[in-house]
């Protein structure tokens, strides 16, 4: 087998070194594969992102570099075989990073392999004659993504970094403010523009142009936002088409981040990043009740399924189904063993006779504590060969009344139900 090896980079006298590998390199050993992920390429540009055409762009062309560098005898797409994509993941893992950085990461690597596997998929799709022959990458390529939850400031922390702010001078208090009260993205508050902000039905609102995900939204501003822009605005003598400028000009992702971080220095909480300033929002939103569609629809996602992240982070429903069962599950720690509460067993024997007293059974007692229910504890009285009368009633309905104080729902059901059969029966 040919030794994998990483296409080799070109690098100019007293120049840094340039992509690996170009297309007019690769048509030198391929011509018709460099044809082949061109035209896809150039039908991308007709759909995507600038940035996702040159994310793809380089990904195309590293695999194509390192196909003419280990496997020189490849022509076409259609010449791909399985092992060429097994060698190409064998590679990735061992190719290093930019600038001397760590060799690609796990989640750079899945986004390789998956954006090759689209490119099969629609070259296939889209009847191009240099297609490959089958499926050449199969979800089982793709590395296990990790899926942390979003990291978010807490409640204290972000209260540290509000104030600061607010000791701050306006436009950097503005700056986090914005962002701590919109959850807006970095590259949506650059873009916000000067007539950004509308009043509808009494209210103002904050209007974010297309954005990361093609649409555009209203983002309700809270009052005191209000006040700050309004005197804001006030204070500028520019024509500048931009909500917020900074030192003259537009402001830029880079400068805002410069901001927080001067921001949080001073607020003592550490390196914080503006994107935590959104995702602290919507964890602030979601422990405080407010709905997942509210806030889906507040931060500008597409799909319910990219706000549900915020719902593990704080899920209500798994924390009350905890508190209902925390007693119980406490119980078993604390319930009295009965025989060595004070070395001889006396206390021991007197905590059985009142906790046990109406448990006794014919072999034995139920060691169960009070506090824990039992799924057999009614099993007579379900059995087909049970059978009662009103002389039990005032039992039965005792019965009754302890299930419903311990909230037993289906075990009030069934007394009730057997009270009503003996006075259905015996009336």
């Amino acid at each position: 087998m040919t030794a994998v090896a990483a296409p080799v980079e070109h690098v100019g006298p007293g120049r840094p070194a340039s992509r690996e590998i170009d297309w007019p390199q690769i048509a030198e050993t391929a011509p018709v594969l460099a044809a082949t992920m061109q035209r896809y390429l150039d039908q991308l540009a007709l759909s995507l992102r600038p940035a996702s055409v040159v994310s793809a762009d380089g990904i195309l062309r590293r695999f194509a570099g390192f196909l003419t560098y280990n496997y020189p005898e490849i022509n076409a797409l259609v010449d791909v075989e399985r092992h060429h994509i097994e060698g190409f993941k064998r590679y990735l893992p061992t190719r290093p990073g930019k600038n001397g950085r760590p060799p690609l990461s796990d989640q750079t690597i899945r986004m390789a392999l998956g954006t090759l596997r689209t490119c099969f998929e629609r070259v296939s799709e889209w009847d191009y004659p240099d297609a490959p022959r089958r499926v050449l990458i199969f979800n089982g390529d793709l590395p296990t993504p990790d899926d942390p939850l979003p990291k978010f400031l807490s409640d204290v922390d972000a209260a540290k970094l509000m104030q600061a702010a607010a000791d701050a001078d306006p436009v950097r208090r503005l700056v986090i403010e914005m962002l701590a009260r919109t959850g807006l993205r970095v590259g949506e508050f650059c873009a916000l523009t000067a007539d950004a902000v509308v009043s509808i039905k009494g209210r103002h609102w904050l209007r974010v142009p297309l954005g990361k995900l093609h649409n555009d939204r209203y983002v309700p501003l809270h009052p005191q936002l209000v006040e700050l822009l309004n005197d804001y605005q006030a204070s500028r003598d520019d024509d500048i088409d931009r909500l917020i400028i900074w030192n003259g000009g537009p402001m830029s992702r880079h400068q805002i981040s410069r901001i927080l971080k001067r921001i949080a220095k001073q607020a003592g909480i550490g390196h914080v990043h503006p994107h935590q300033l959104r995702h602290t929002l919507a964890t602030q939103a979601i422990n405080r009740g407010m709905s997942l569609e509210a806030i889906a629809a507040m931060l500008g996602h597409k799909t319910l399924r990219m706000t549900l992240v915020y719902a593990r982070v704080a899920d209500q429903t798994v924390a009350e189904a905890y508190d209902a069962v925390s007693d119980q599950v406490d119980a078993l720690y604390t319930k009295p063993n009965g025989l060595t509460a004070n070395g001889n067993g006396s206390a021991g024997m007197a905590n059985l006779a009142a906790e046990y007293d109406q448990r006794m059974l014919g072999n034995g007692y139920c060691n169960r504590p009070t506090q824990l229910d039992c799924q057999f504890e009614s099993i007579c009285e379900t059995c087909a060969f049970y059978s009662t009368n009103q002389s039990f009633d005032p039992v039965l309905q005792a019965q009754r009344d302890h299930a419903a104080g311990r909230g037993q729902h289906h075990r009030v059901d069934l007394f009730e139900m057997l009270l009503d059969s003996n006075q259905r029966t015996y009336q």
